[in-house]
């Protein structure tokens, strides 16, 4: 259930019928990378690594039937593991089933199969050292009397139930599932047994659950494949059709913010046998969430939801504003151990939104029209986690973004966005705020919120009207007379062909421009369709452009 077994899918199988949900099998080694956070802006429990990424999300309408499934090879290290988790899971289940490489290679998964001592031990310690149900999941041995041997010994650490998958660990889909391997475990125990694989053969509807069951002899059934093309298997009243289900996952996946990876991938599950449709096609080409929702009309969902977000995020973030006199919007300064003073904000580089000049090189651009010294920057590496943040000193000031990127470039990146911020400098339809704030220098899992900034937040000159770099993003563009004619040019780099359309247009602005910003504005220009009916470029100001 890797990038299947995520929240939206988990809601969405509870509101179907399912009793009980997996979440997709998470490594020890990375939830103890993690930090546990309440998300305050989706209503989650988060557990995430210190760039933001989230590990597993959970909320309270799985209370109680949701089960943290873990990979492990070490006894110890699953304890600490599953501590993280305890209070906020209804069970823990090591996965010894798993056949797939990087889980063998690791001693995990199906490679604990032949090390029964080791399964004891990891059992044995997880089962004592816990206040909630342990379980576990296996694959069959190559024969009926192994395999009920193995299954004994399980039983005997006190876990709650077995998993038993009907192949060996060489086994895929395309084989059989042993259903008679199953039924002598569940013959041979005193605890459940819940009966898996029988997705690729025999179970389509919601009647062949209880036909599996009946077949294996056991206490319930676990389904994977079935579920991941159309989930709602587990309905008494029968099945819906598939784009009903993909609509119904999609509202979920809007509501939590869920990442647009593993959304997609979600999605082109339920299509497996539709992948070359129109809708198929529209589906592996998706880029951004509307993208994606558009087939399923949903757009316009999409937006209401992300601008109630938005708006939450707006109030929460006010929280923190001018408090302690910066005069910007979510800036804050912090008191270092050398007594010195950093102005942090929960900034996120997003390099997409920089085509042409990036806010490194406008902040040193800065410096060097104001003869100050170039930005110095101090980037750190945390750990082992691969994440970078970094403070850059200007005029002997520090600043630096309270998120962890994943470069160091990234990093230096955002510390110059929080500088440009300061100074009134950056333009703020591009400023992309970590929201909730950061706890404890963790983000908390959720994509950034595109703020508005509030008019009474914005850096004000001494004439108390907002500077001349803070009209950044609030250009008017009128008067445009066209002077030029359109040019068409192309050349080859790398064997690509890159076609550029340029128009010269004299155009009248009324506001202030910041010259180092303005290449980046957008006029409409009357009379001239590009191909999204906008055209960027220069605009001719007097002697500036």
């Amino acid at each position: 259930m890797v990038r299947i077994g995520a929240l939206p899918k988990r809601l969405l199988a509870l509101e179907y019928g399912a009793d009980l949900v997996y979440s997709e099998e998470i490594i020890d080694f990375k939830i103890l990378k993690c930090k546990r956070v309440e998300n305050v802006l989706l209503g989650t429990t988060d557990f995430v690594l210190r760039d933001g990424t989230a590990v597993f999300r959970t909320c309270t309408k799985e209370k109680g039937k949701v089960v943290f499934q873990m990979g492990t090879a070490n006894a110890q290290r699953a304890l600490k593991a599953a501590k993280m988790v305890e209070g906020d899971v209804a069970a823990v289940d090591v996965n010894m089933g798993c056949p797939k490489d990087f889980s063998i290679h690791a001693g995990m998964g199906a490679a604990l199969l032949t090390q029964p001592e080791k399964i004891k031990e990891i059992l044995t310690t997880l089962v004592n050292g816990l206040s909630i149900p342990v379980t576990c999941k296996i694959r069959i041995l190559p024969t009926v009397e192994e395999t009920v041997k193995l299954a004994k010994l399980i039983e005997s650490t006190g876990v709650a139930a077995l998993a038993v998958h009907g192949r060996t660990k060489e086994q895929r889909p395309r084989h059989e599932n042993q259903n008679h391997f199953i039924k002598a475990v569940a013959e041979a125990l005193t605890i459940p047994v819940i009966a898996n694989g029988g997705s690729k053969n025999h179970i389509r509807k919601y009647e062949d659950i209880e036909w599996f069951r009946l077949e294996t002899g056991a206490d319930s059934v676990m389904i994977a494949r079935t579920a991941e093309w159309n989930t709602s298997v587990f309905r008494k009243e029968g099945m819906l059709p598939t784009d009903e289900v993909i609509k119904a996952y999609l509202k979920i996946a809007i509501d939590y913010n869920n990442n647009m990876t593993n959304t997609k991938y979600t999605v082109q599950q339920y299509l497996h046998e539709n992948l070359n449709s129109p809708v198929g096609e529209a589906v592996m080409q998706a880029e951004l969430m509307r993208d994606l929702c558009a087939p399923w009309g949903l757009v316009e969902y999409l937006e209401e939801t992300e601008q109630k977000r938005r708006e939450r995020a707006e109030t929460l973030i006010q929280t923190m504003a001018d408090e302690d006199g910066t005069g910007s919007y979510g800036l804050k300064k912090r008191k270092l151990n050398d007594g010195s003073e950093i102005i942090e904000m929960p900034i996120k580089f997003i390099r997409k939104e920089y085509e042409g000049t990036g806010p490194k090189m406008i902040l040193y651009e800065w410096t060097k029209k104001n003869n100050l010294q170039k930005p110095v920057y101090d980037t750190e590496q945390k750990g082992n986690d691969r994440c970078f943040q970094s403070v850059v000193t200007v005029d002997g000031k520090k600043f630096s973004s309270c998120h962890w990127e994943k470069s160091k470039k990234y990093a230096e990146n955002a510390a110059a966005i929080v500088c440009l911020q300061y100074l009134g400098l950056h333009d703020e339809r591009k400023l992309n705020i970590v929201c909730p704030i950061p706890v404890d220098g963790v983000s908390l899992g959720t994509p950034p919120i595109r703020v508005v900034l509030p008019e009474s937040n914005k850096k004000k000159d001494k004439s108390g009207e907002a500077s001349q770099n803070d009209n950044v993003a609030q250009h008017s563009l009128n008067n445009v007379n066209v002077s030029g004619q359109r040019q068409n040019s192309s050349q080859t780099k790398e064997g690509m062909i890159e076609k550029r359309e340029t128009i010269n247009a004299t155009c009248g602005i009324s506001g202030n421009i910041d010259p180092l910003n303005s290449v980046h504005d957008t006029a409409v220009v009357e009379g001239f369709n590009s191909p999204n009916g906008e055209v960027n470029g220069h605009c001719k100001l007097k002697d500036k452009h």
